[in-house]
């Protein structure tokens, strides 16, 4: 995800909801490339930020950017949620934000009241998905990652979406396998990755293959990062057909029509043919039948053989 957002040297980068401070490491390490003299170095430790709510991984990304070189603060123990939505004002946007906010959670009662009516919902992602959007400088990049429900969900999820379509060109969603996240959680998840400032018009959509023989990534075969050097190929080159399994786009109009229902699978896969829930059931009944009548036949046999 930093690869891809590319930050430059003066860009000022925050990650809402750092955790331990991977995509903040990952930046320092992507910028470092670009210090040649002490005023970049200055201009690398003051470009970076990061928000975390909770007492430990605040305490260990603190400790993570020192082991990274960083000698002023730049990570503040808060909850960006809970300031209202409407004092966000230019002086608090940034060029990019990197992050992948906690999903599965919910907020507590009344931070959703900092939100516009629009926006409210209890949901920690859907929040932080729209506070992005408002954190943003037109021109600004993100990278997320948010699980499926976001895809494909209604209501509030829906409204998001839209303002996301609006406000940003939402230019790329990768999808992700099963297993990217176990042991911690097995929902499945995906990266969007925009930029402010115009209304989306197509969005490429690509679908994160396993490697041969993988069949799920877990805690002892998690997923590496030379797996992603297939993306890195194509997103420059997104009309190859050398990349068409994988790879597919779907206009704005669409994704309107479809209520804003982003969850649109891969195209060129073989989809299962299944057949409709009442032939289903017809056959499962059937099967039942069948199970039903051999073991009374054996029943029958063995009461027999026992007269």
């Amino acid at each position: 995800m930093v690869d891809m957002i590319n930050p430059q040297l003066k860009e000022t980068v925050l990650d809402p909801a750092c955790g331990t401070g991977g995509f903040l490491t990952c930046t320092i390490d992507h910028k470092k490339q670009l210090v040649q003299n002490d005023q970049d170095e200055r201009d690398l430790q003051t470009t970076i930020r990061g928000i975390e709510k909770k007492p430990l991984p605040h305490l260990l990304c603190t400790t993570n950017l020192m082991l990274h070189g960083f000698d002023v603060p730049a990570v503040r123990r808060d909850n960006l949620l809970s300031k209202p939505y409407s004092d966000w004002g230019a002086s608090d946007k940034v060029d990019i934000i990197l992050t992948n906010p906690p999903f599965g959670g919910v907020e507590e009662d009344g931070t959703e009241t900092n939100f516009p009516q629009k926006f409210r919902t209890k949901e920690t992602a859907d929040l932080f998905l729209a506070l992005i959007i408002r954190l943003l400088k037109d021109g600004g990049r993100c990278a997320v990652v948010l699980p499926d429900g976001t895809l494909f969900g209604e209501g509030v999820k829906t409204r998001i979406k839209e303002e996301l379509m609006e406000r940003c060109n939402l230019h790329t969603i990768l999808r992700l396998p099963n297993g990217v996240f176990n042991p911690y959680t097995g929902i499945k998840t995906n990266l969007l990755f925009f930029e402010k400032g115009s209304p989306t018009k197509n969005i490429w959509y690509f679908e994160h293959p396993y490697p041969d023989g993988v069949k799920s990534y877990n805690k002892g075969k998690p997923i590496h990062i030379k797996e992603f050097d297939l993306e890195k190929a194509w997103w420059n080159d997104r009309e190859n057909e050398a990349y068409s399994q994988y790879a597919w786009k779907v206009s704005a109009e669409e994704i309107k029509n479809r209520g804003y229902n982003l969850d649109i699978k891969n195209p060129h896969q073989v989809a299962d043919e299944l057949e409709s829930p009442e032939v289903l059931l017809k056959k499962y009944q059937a099967t039942e039948k069948k199970i039903s009548d051999i073991q009374d036949e054996i029943i029958k046999v063995l009461s027999e053989a026992l007269k």
